[in-house]
C-alpha cells in the first residue's frame, strides 16, 4: 500500500507526543497530530472516533486486488478529463471520521465536484466514490464505514470482499445506500461516473483483459462522451 506523505510540522520532533494506537478514542484533530508524528506508519483511520490500524496485508488478499482495482479506476481517469483518482488518501469527512480508503475517486471540485481540497492538501468531504478491498476488514467496511460514508454523502461506495469472492457496489439515493443492480450482461455501471463500467466476474477471476474491454464499451458510449462535455463546459 502506498506510504502516506504529510508535510514536515514540528510536532515530528516532539518526544511527548503519544503514537497512536489501535482502540484509541480520539478528536480529529488530535489523531492527525498523532498521526503526523509518525512518518513510518502507513495506514491509520479515525472512524466514529475510534482509530484503527489494519495488520499487515498479503499479496493475493490485498495487495493484487487493490492494484487491479487502482488501475480500473485510473484507465476511466485516463479518457476522463476532469475526475482524480487517489490511492490510499486520509479524507477529512466530519470531527470524528478520517478514513484512508483503498481508492478514492472525486470530480474536480473546480469543475463542481462536491470535495474541496484544504490548504494542506487533504480532500475534504465525502468523495464521489469510495473503493475498499476487504479481506480482514470486511465487518467494518460494511458497517461503521458504510454509514459513515453514507452520512457524509459519498455517493458510490464499492467493496471488494476478497475472502468471498464478491463485489458490493452501493449507490446513494435519498440519504440511503442502495445496491446498484447488475445489467442484464452481468455489468455494473456507475451513475456518478457514466461510462464507468465494470465485470465483476471478470475482476474477481483477474481477467482484466476483459475488465478492460468492458470499460472500454463504456468510455465509448454516448454517455460517457456527454459527461466529459460537461465537465469541460465553461462555469
Amino acid at each position: 500500500m502506498s506510504t502516506v506523505t504529510f508535510s514536515n510540522t514540528p510536532n515530528r520532533s516532539q518526544p511527548d507526543t503519544p503514537p497512536l494506537e489501535a482502540g484509541d478514542r480520539l478528536s480529529r484533530a488530535e489523531f492527525e497530530r498523532r498521526y503526523d508524528a509518525m512518518p513510518g506508519l502507513n495506514k491509520a483511520e479515525l472512524i466514529e472516533g475510534e482509530v484503527h490500524m489494519p495488520s499487515p496485508v498479503g499479496w493475493t488478499r490485498h495487495a493484487m486486488p487493490h492494484q487491479h482495482l487502482s488501475w480500473w479506476l485510473g484507465s476511466y481517469q485516463m479518457s476522463t478529463p476532469g475526475v482524480q483518482v487517489g490511492d490510499n488518501a486520509s479524507i477529512r469527512l466530519d470531527l470524528d471520521n478520517m478514513p484512508q480508503p483503498d481508492a478514492a475517486m472525486i470530480i474536480d471540485p473546480r469543475l463542481g465536484g462536491q470535495t474541496q481540497t484544504s490548504a494542506d492538501d487533504y480532500v475534504v468531504g465525502g468523495p464521489e466514490l469510495v473503493a475498499e478491498v476487504s479481506s480482514s476488514t470486511v465487518s467494518i467496511d460494511l458497517h461503521a464505514k458504510f454509514q459513515v460514508y453514507r452520512r457524509n454523502g459519498v455517493q458510490e461506495y464499492l467493496v471488494w470482499r476478497v475472502r468471498d469472492q464478491a463485489i458490493d457496489w452501493f449507490v446513494l439515493r435519498d440519504g440511503e445506500f442502495e445496491r446498484l443492480p447488475a445489467e442484464p450482461d452481468g455489468t455494473l455501471r456507475s451513475r456518478v461516473f457514466p461510462g464507468l463500467w465494470l465485470s465483476p466476474a471478470a475482476l474477481l477471476a483477474g481477467d482484466l483483459a476483459t475488465v478492460l474491454k468492458v470499460l472500454q464499451q463504456g468510455l465509448a458510449h454516448e454517455s460517457h462522451s456527454e459527461f466529459v462535455r460537461r465537465l469541460q463546459s465553461p462555469r
